[in-house]
């Protein structure tokens, strides 16, 4: 099978397209025919080995010293099951599925093996194939957040990144919570932020939202680019500010405000469970939500859509496309 494949830490085109062996099923899981994946900022800065430096020797460790221990990356994907170990009872021969490997890795390929146990689901019906790869990562995270912060009707929430994957989801999943949403997003943002049901939309380029004197019950900043003390002025009394992404910094910061003040600080590493990627799916079939999709690019392509993401300027999501010879084909 064609994989791209990432043998040492460096720029995209560390990245190459290989023939690599099929793999074959454990008796407790599937074998996915990949149709789609997507290139994730977390993919290309497990690529370049960008880590803070306090992660720095326990990430080295569980990556790979030299270069990533799973040398195909990619986060998560959608395809068709081709076949199924003899223990796994969920799932059958042609299911259309979408699912997270986290750090499994392997969704830049035109195969792979997953347990039936894991982040993997039946794809949303009403969806393509490439929407539904760019569902699990940033609907997960926006879910475990929003959900973290008890978002509710009546709520006032800000969201900071609204364009990228995790915020365009983020944008969605608070709206159908029920609150009057904010999106801060760039110039080029600003009308698809609006288009997906922000309330309102605050230019950065233009408006620095701390200094507004509007004030939220909620800013979820899933970039980590917010000013932190200005960021807490900007919050009613026992307000929440919800980092996805934070510095070393903002974490220390963050659990001294939560003790010391009526204001609390969540950070940390986002929970996956399956029950969750489930109502994700609900969401899109009822069509409460869905997925803002930049650019494809072919497997072939995948270094091509890496330097694209890494300019820090997508709107939502970067797919990669697989495309399967027919059988017959030379």
């Amino acid at each position: 099978m064609k994989a791209v494949v990432c043998t040492k830490y460096g720029p995209p085109d560390v990245l190459e397209l290989k023939e690599i062996e099929k793999p074959t099923p454990k008796d407790n899981e599937v074998l996915v025919r990949i149709y789609a994946a997507t290139v994730t900022t977390g993919d290309c800065e497990i690529r370049r080995f960008e880590m803070p430096i306090w992660l720095w020797l326990p990430a080295r460790i569980g990556f790979g010293l030299r270069g990533p221990r799973k040398k195909i990356l990619g986060q998560e994907l959608a395809g068709e099951i081709e076949s199924v170990g003899k223990y796994v009872k969920l799932f059958r021969k042609g299911d259309q599925v979408f699912a997270r490997t986290g750090f499994g890795l392997g969704a830049y390929a035109e195969y792979i093996c997953l347990s039936e146990e894991g982040m993997l689901a039946i794809k949303p019906a009403n969806i393509t194939y490439e929407e539904a790869a760019a569902i699990p990562m940033g609907g997960l995270t926006a879910l475990h957040y929003l959900r973290k912060g008890n978002t509710q009707r009546g709520h006032k929430v800000l969201i900071n990144g609204a364009s990228g994957s995790i915020g365009t989801l983020a944008v969605q999943i608070a709206k159908y919570f029920g609150a009057e949403v904010t999106g801060v997003c760039s110039t080029r943002n600003v009308d698809m932020v609006r288009s997906i049901g922000a309330d309102h939309v605050i230019d950065y380029t233009q408006e620095d939202f701390t200094k507004s004197g509007e004030t939220y019950d909620i800013i979820f900043d899933v970039v980590g680019k917010s000013s932190f003390s200005p960021s807490l002025r900007s919050l009613k009394k026992n307000g929440l500010y919800l980092l996805a992404n934070p510095g070393l910094s903002q974490m220390v910061r963050g659990r001294w405000t939560s003790i010391r003040s009526d204001k609390k600080v969540i950070a940390g590493t986002a929970s996956e469970k399956i029950e969750d990627l489930l109502f994700l799916k609900d969401l899109i079939e009822a069509g409460k939500i869905k997925t803002v999709i930049d650019r494809h690019y072919p497997l072939e392509q995948t270094s091509e859509a890496h330097r694209y993401v890494e300019k820090g300027h997508k709107k939502g999501n970067v797919v990669i496309t697989v495309e399967h010879k027919s059988p017959g084909d030379d």
